[in-house]
């Protein structure tokens, strides 16, 4: 196993996610479970990812018994204050308090801010999460605290400004080099002193699964044979920049192979000519996109409250990955207020689009996809 630095610790650079465990008949398989993390833990891995909210809220009671006699004290432990749940100062310390009991520990070792954005910053600032963290950190409850991040890159400049950060969390993979924080925010926090924590280095899993042919055949073309998982991976590890990244694992054979990269994939590894072949898949994607939408949100704000580039994102990423199953399960996501069958083709984004798209059309297209 490789490692990297994280908020002044020596942290494996691959983090066993626990979004996406093993489960039977719905409920997590803590044998399985057990299994896998225990044996990650063996090879090198010493970051356990978790969060209030995984799992219908069985995630960290599940990492809890995995990582009972003795496990606990070869790990860091991480997992996430649920901020849309607050509504008073008092439930930041209270969820807390749940969660290490929910852990059976006494401290946390990286806590983090979940899913910020707009509205749940705005509710951080009114409720002082950060006095709070600073608090729970000088009683031992936790020893870093950071942010995950989900909204526009203007917003994570926003959060990332307002405070010294040991480290945040950002979704990176070589597909969303523009989206959310992105690049641009990797390379800020960077300079800034964060470190960075990348989720989602497969895209939910799309990026080794859900690969088009057109995909397929470039990879085909590299003097080292690698799957795309591994070429995803490797594109993350690549960038010094990247503490570390997290896997949601979900079977043995997933284990295996991402501690298998892991253990060889160090900064500045692939080649100007791997680089190149990784740019041209990005390529290949982005030509099977059904909607030419920029995400420029000119179009913005729609008067039934269709959440546009929202929508269009979605029937993209449906489209570039074969149609997905998962793709389309993800889709709930998408508030029901803000969803393309909630457009009534009044027109009034049309004129507004610098692409000239004809929104209305398109939007019935996105509905009947998703229905």
């Amino acid at each position: 196993m490789l490692y990297r630095t994280l908020a002044g610790e020596r942290v494996s650079q691959l983090g066993f996610g626990a979004m996406r465990l093993p489960t039977v008949g719905g409920k997590i398989d803590l044998a399985e479970t057990t299994r896998m993390i225990r044996s990650a833990i063996d090879t090198g891995v010493n970051y356990i990812d978790t969060a209030y909210v995984y799992h219908g809220g069985e995630s960290e009671a599940a990492v809890a018994q995995v990582l009972r006699d003795g496990w606990r004290n070869k790990v860091f432990v991480a997992t996430k204050s649920p901020v849309w749940l607050v509504q008073d100062k008092a439930d930041f310390p209270r969820l807390l308090d749940e969660q290490l009991g929910r852990l059976e520990t006494d401290h946390i070792d990286f806590y983090l801010l979940h899913s910020l954005n707009w509205p749940t910053w705005a509710k951080c600032q009114q409720f002082q999460a950060l006095e709070f963290l600073e608090a729970a950190k000088a009683a031992g409850k936790i020893r870093h605290f950071g942010f995950s991040f989900h909204d526009e890159a203007k917003c994570f400049q926003a959060i990332l400004s307002s405070h010294s950060w040991e480290f945040c969390q950002i979704q990176y993979n070589f597909m969303d080099r523009q989206y959310q924080a992105g690049a641009a925010g990797l390379e800020a926090a960077s300079a800034q002193g964060t470190d960075v924590i990348v989720m989602e280095p497969l895209r939910g899993g799309n990026l080794a699964n859900a690969v088009p042919p057109e995909v397929h055949r470039l990879y085909a073309e590299a003097k080292v044979p690698r799957s795309p998982a591994e070429w995803a991976f490797r594109w993350v590890w690549n960038n010094p920049k990247v503490s570390l990244a997290l896997s949601g694992m979900g079977t043995q054979a997933q284990v295996d192979e991402n501690v298998r990269i892991a253990a060889e994939a160090t900064a500045g590894h692939l080649t100007w000519e791997e680089l190149a072949l990784i740019d041209r898949v990005e390529v290949a994607y982005r030509s099977l996109v059904k909607v030419g939408c920029t995400g420029c949100r000119y179009c913005m704000p729609c008067p039934q409250g269709v959440d546009i580039p929202r929508n269009f994102s979605a029937y993209n990423e449906f489209h570039m990955f074969l149609k997905s199953p998962a793709v389309k399960a993800g889709y709930q996501w998408v508030p029901a207020a803000e969803r393309a069958d909630r457009c009534v083709s009044c027109g009034a984004c049309v004129d507004l689009c610098p692409q000239q798209l004809d929104i209305p059309a398109l939007m019935g297209q996105v509905a009947q996809t998703f229905a």
